[in-house]
């Protein structure tokens, strides 16, 4: 590997550190924010969700751009943006503007993300070389999984929690000047303009359905202005799916769908988005006030769930390639769904319920660490290599989408699960949604009848709703991986196809 191949690595490598620890951090100080900026379980929601779907808003504009301009001009102002943006959330007084400032930071978060798969992608090419590559990219990218939590817990619980967005100011002008000496610029000479009415159709799509999801319960979810709001997730939706086939150069390339490997792999990105990252958001939660840990105990015990990511994708790289794809992904789904399953037996213990929750997060760790450079790999190594954005941002996209979708399907599943326990105690006349609201974001006072003892059978029985929710739709999605990637290869990474043999559909 040259040294400028080298930079080019470790420019990749430290902003995925910033955007992994965006990720895991945050969700450790949401109990902090809760107190300090007095935000309500709907504004915790909103301060990843802002995030998330901010990510899912600019992936396909990003990737575009990075295409016809240059993936090393977009990764720039990507660096730059996101160094400005985070400064702009540690320097926020209320929940209103840290979420604003959150959707700013997720928009040039993504524009980042986007650009590293396709810089990985573009410079290096041969097949050792660029499985190690991704290989390193994922373990940094667990670096800040990993820590991220006892990072957040620690700085929440021994200095001020802004600097947990701080801390990205000096990351970004390190990488700022990795990025300029070390990425070689690079474009797809067959780029057009900007699909703008797939972006706005998409955005507005997916906005619209988590509204109506995390609004539905105060709405009512059969209300008119909810309906209202689903009919225009469901027009938007529609709307994008006519301006891709009617695009001659659109930003998702249907074609690719009938390469059995992008597809199987695709259902990988959507699959661990379903479980392992957006609980990732409710864990801390659980392990303060159902577990009764503190602050920081509980980021260390956040990194039973988020060490083995670091550890396990050099090994999930190799044996991709020795046994293909389409094996070790739905295996890693798998073994996240068992993860889940052991947490959720762990909730029905009662005392020491934390020796089954920690072995499932563990689980879980593993098989994340197994299915998710995997899959990136997968996806961008089915299309020829100037398509490298388009793919990438597919993928990305499928893993954003689905994580904003079930950060609001999840906390809806906790909710219920909270007032279904609550409501067996307490008289019909109490406001059952805002006493499980509370309870769900981890108080255990919230008044109006609710004991401590209540509120903690609640919680946990929410949680325990929670996991199973989690286990059984990332196994349902892991055999219909398996299916979709069907027999393939016998051994083996999948097979990059050039333009052509994508614009057509070919198998690889």
């Amino acid at each position: 590997m040259s040294s400028k191949s080298t930079t080019a690595l470790a420019a990749v490598c430290l902003s995925s550190l910033m955007f992994g620890l965006e990720i895991s951090s945050v969700p450790a100080i949401l109990p902090t924010l809760e107190t300090v900026l007095h935000a309500d379980f709907k504004a915790l929601q909103w301060i990843m969700n802002a995030y998330t779907l901010a990510v899912t808003t600019v992936l396909m504009a990003a990737g575009a751009l990075a295409d016809r301009f240059g993936r090393k001009r977009v990764f720039l102002i990507g660096i730059v943006a996101f160094g400005l943006s985070s400064l702009i959330c540690g320097l926020a007084r209320d929940a209103g503007l840290l979420i604003a400032a959150r959707f700013l930071q997720g928009g040039s978060g993504g524009a980042m993300l986007i650009c590293q798969v396709a810089v990985l992608s573009q410079q290096f090419r041969d097949g050792q070389e660029r499985s190690r590559a991704f290989g390193w990219w994922g373990v940094i990218f667990g670096i800040g999984l990993g820590f991220g939590p006892l990072v957040g817990g620690a700085i929440a619980a021994l200095a001020d929690w802004r600097w947990v967005f701080l801390v990205h100011a000096p990351l970004a002008l390190a990488t700022l000047a990795l990025t300029a000496d070390g990425v070689a610029e690079s474009r797809d000479p067959h780029a057009q303009r900007l699909d703008i009415a797939g972006v706005v159709t998409l955005s507005l799509a997916v906005f619209c359905l988590v509204y109506f999801i995390t609004q539905g319960p105060a709405l009512g979810f059969g209300s008119p202005a909810a309906l209202a709001i689903l009919g225009v997730s469901i027009a938007a939706f529609l709307g994008f799916v006519a301006a891709e086939r009617f695009n001659k150069r659109p930003m998702f390339d249907v074609s690719v769908f009938a390469v059995r490997d992008f597809s199987g792999a695709l259902l990988g990105s959507a699959a661990m988005n379903f479980s392992f990252w957006p609980f990732m958001i409710y864990l801390p939660i659980y392990f303060q006030a159902g577990l009764g840990f503190d602050s920081v105990h509980a980021g260390v015990a956040l990194l039973a769930y988020t060490l083995p990511t670091l550890a396990v994708p050099p090994l999930a790289e190799r044996l991709a390639l020795r046994y293909r794809s389409g094996l070790i992904i739905p295996l890693g789904l798998f073994t996240i769904g068992l993860g889940f399953i052991l947490m959720w037996w762990g909730t029905r213990l009662g005392a020491g319920a934390e020796l089954a929750v920690l072995p499932g997060c563990v689980l879980a760790g593993v098989g994340l660490g197994f299915s998710n450079t995997t899959v990136t790999n997968a996806t961008t190594s089915a299309v020829s290599a100037d398509r490298a954005g388009m793919a990438s941002g597919i993928d990305m996209s499928a893993r954003m989408i689905s994580l904003a979708i079930n950060i609001a399907l999840m906390g809806l599943v906790l909710v219920e699960g909270v007032k279904a326990r609550l409501s067996q105690d307490l008289p019909a006349s109490t406001d059952m949604r805002a006493a499980a609201e509370g309870v769900a974001a981890g108080s255990l006072t919230v008044g109006k009848g609710v004991t401590p003892g209540l509120a903690h059978d609640a919680l946990v029985q929410g949680f325990g709703w929670t996991m199973l929710y989690g286990g059984l739709t990332v196994w349902a999605l892991a055999a219909a991986s398996r299916l979709v990637f069907g027999p393939g290869q016998v051994a083996g990474a999948v097979v990059p196809l050039d333009a052509e043999e994508v614009r057509e559909g070919s198998q690889p």
